[in-house]
């Protein structure tokens, strides 16, 4: 058997996320339309045998992605180019994969991750444009300086379950985060994450609490305690996913490349 890194993009909001699920489209007995579902129909449509894929890790319903990450074994010997155009030929027109290479038996997707680079995108202005895509609409102004103030004190390794969905059953709660940084880009506003892991809604919820703490005029301290609290009540709402991508999944040191 070979085993082969596929790289993936696409775009989340028409899916219930990426990881395959056992529930049904309603009245009918189709499943939920998810990444990992399209990729392994259509990796088994060129294969000719049922094909299972390792995903990096999930994103929910309705996030993007750039650079996720899977692996897959099959006895075929594939040509990555030709494989890779023969799949975007055949996927819908909002997933597409970015490359397909050989690698090790001993790779897993998951496992062999080291962190994962998240951004959420914002645009900071008074009325929305048509141009506008896969981001959130603030109308209100935000300050990027208090911003970076209050993100200082994510990084580190913290308990997070001040971030975390409440009523989740893994009980890890801890990540390290590698960086925690806003930038500003006109009226668009980019904050970036990486950690070596992330619980569910983790982003979402820290990026719904800077925009209470802005909207509220708070001090940005008070994400650290917030985050201090392990408290989930105390923190903001969890936003919307629109803005929401995983930029890079990186396999051997925070600075290094995905592929």
């Amino acid at each position: 058997m070979q085993r082969y890194l596929i790289e993936i993009e696409y775009i989340g909001t028409e899916y219930q996320g990426s990881q395959k699920q056992p529930k049904k489209m309603p009245n009918t007995n189709n499943p939920v339309k998810t990444i990992q579902g399209e990729v392994e129909k259509a990796i088994s449509t060129l294969t000719k045998t049922k094909t299972k894929t390792i995903f990096s890790g999930r994103t929910d319903a309705g996030v993007h992605a750039k650079g996720q990450v899977a692996h897959f074994d099959t006895e075929l010997e594939l040509n990555p180019s030709k494989f890779v155009n023969s799949l975007n030929g055949i996927l819908p027109k909002d997933i597409s994969i970015k490359g397909l290479k050989k690698v090790e038996k001993a790779f897993h997707a998951q496992k062999s991750a080291k962190a994962r680079y998240y951004r959420y995108t914002i645009v900071n202005r008074k009325q929305r444009s048509a141009w506008d895509v896969n981001c959130l609409l603030i109308k209100y102004p935000l300050n990027v300086e208090r911003m970076n103030e209050a993100l200082q004190y994510l990084k580190g390794e913290h308990d997070f379950t001040s971030f975390k969905k409440m009523r989740t059953s893994n009980p890890a709660v801890i990540c390290n985060m590698y960086e925690a940084k806003a930038v500003k880009d006109g009226d668009f506003i980019y904050i970036d994450f990486i950690a070596d892991r992330f619980l569910y809604n983790m982003i979402r919820s820290i990026v719904g609490t800077l925009l209470m703490i802005e909207r509220k005029s708070l001090a940005p301290e008070t994400l650290k305690d917030i985050l201090e609290s392990k408290d989930k009540t105390k923190a903001g709402s969890t936003i919307s996913p629109t803005g929401l991508t995983l930029v890079k999944v990186i396999y051997n040191d925070i600075n290094g490349e995905s592929l």
